[in-house]
């Protein structure tokens, strides 16, 4: 199974200090993936917002700094928001960064999140369905090594179009991410994409029924097995005791910032702690102990890859430094 980190390259006050600046977090999320290679972990993805708290609105610029430097180590976004971009300029984008890496980008498509995106590049929140399913099919027809005629209703139509550069030896990969919809499930499933699963509240095994799911889509669409990735927050340190005191206070301040936009309360210790549990979303505590929680849920769900979030809040660049090296040195030999 691959193992790597995700970053949104957050922007929340750091152990009481000021937030960093976006470009030294952004600078900062570079050396986090070299250092990701370094530890013998396999991937590496940047997510995409258009949020104040959030340094990262361009994936594909900023791994395509991160293949300057490194050789390896896969080259994800995690999010690309597919309904507010433009299929055409984010196929070259990443035919681009996979040229750059030597075959090593992919596109992991998604809603999003967040909706900040949608009057930001002028679209209608009522087409937000709709306009995913659209710019999906026309990306999927712009992998195809043939002219492509397209007419859709939210841009304008190509005719015998062939989108440059093109991608060596195999099309561009492409992965559905979803939150838990068994619609978007379906559609990755009956298209045939890897499915990647964003797993940050309640109990990981409720998502086998999805997982099963996808599944019977693939073999319903006629599609061979594809990979199913899990993205999730969480943090190692060398005791768990360490790992808490070091990730709740950064993780609180995110997690209840984003709660009051949306309705939640606050997060607790409680909460945080039943999360942490042996059955919960939070992947927070020793190597051992995180090492344990990654083989059962890949066990449980039958898993590819796993993605951890860490900088949920922002965390000092020490403290995620030393968690990827152990990552790679102590998680995961454990879970392989």
């Amino acid at each position: 199974m691959e193992l790597g980190l995700t970053t949104f390259a957050e922007l929340y006050p750091v152990g009481g200090q000021a937030a960093p600046t976006a470009a030294e977090r952004l600078r900062e999320v570079v050396d986090e993936a070299v250092a990701v290679e370094r530890a013998g972990l396999d991937v590496y993805g940047v997510g995409e917002h258009h949020r104040e708290d959030f340094a990262a609105s361009a994936p594909a610029v900023v791994l395509a700094a991160i293949a300057g430097r490194t050789r390896r180590i896969q080259l994800t976004s995690a999010v690309t928001v597919l309904s507010s971009a433009d299929p055409v300029r984010a196929y070259q984008e990443f035919a681009t960064l996979d040229g750059l890496s030597n075959g090593r980008a992919e596109l992991m498509a998604g809603r999003g999140s967040f909706t900040e995106s949608f009057p930001l590049f002028g679209l209608d929140l009522g087409d937000y369905d709709e306009v995913f399913e659209e710019k999906l099919a026309l990306l999927l027809h712009l992998r195809e090594e043939k002219p492509v005629t397209w007419a859709g209703k939210f841009r304008a139509p190509l005719t015998d179009a062939i989108v440059y550069p093109r991608t060596d030896n195999r099309p561009l990969p492409v992965w559905i991410a979803v939150g838990g919809s068994p619609e978007s499930v379906v559609r990755a499933g009956l298209l045939g994409l890897p499915l990647a699963i964003a797993i940050i509240g309640g109990q990981p095994a409720r998502f086998k029924p999805l997982v099963d799911l996808y599944h019977r889509a693939l073999a319903e669409g006629g599609h061979d097995r594809q990979p199913v990735a899990v993205h999730a927050h969480g943090y190692v340190a060398d005791t768990e005791e360490q790992a808490v005191a070091d990730f709740y206070d950064a993780y609180a301040l995110a997690m209840s910032t984003i709660g009051r936009e949306r309705g939640w309360g606050p997060m607790t210790r409680s909460a945080f702690d039943e999360m942490r549990s042996p059955s919960g979303s939070l992947f927070v505590g020793s190597p051992d102990y995180v090492a344990e929680k990654v083989a059962d849920i890949r066990d449980t769900l039958g898993l590819d890859r796993f993605m951890l979030h860490t900088s949920v809040g922002t965390l000092p660049h020490k403290k995620v430094l030393h968690n990827i090296e152990l990552l790679g040195e102590k998680v995961a030999p454990l879970v392989r």
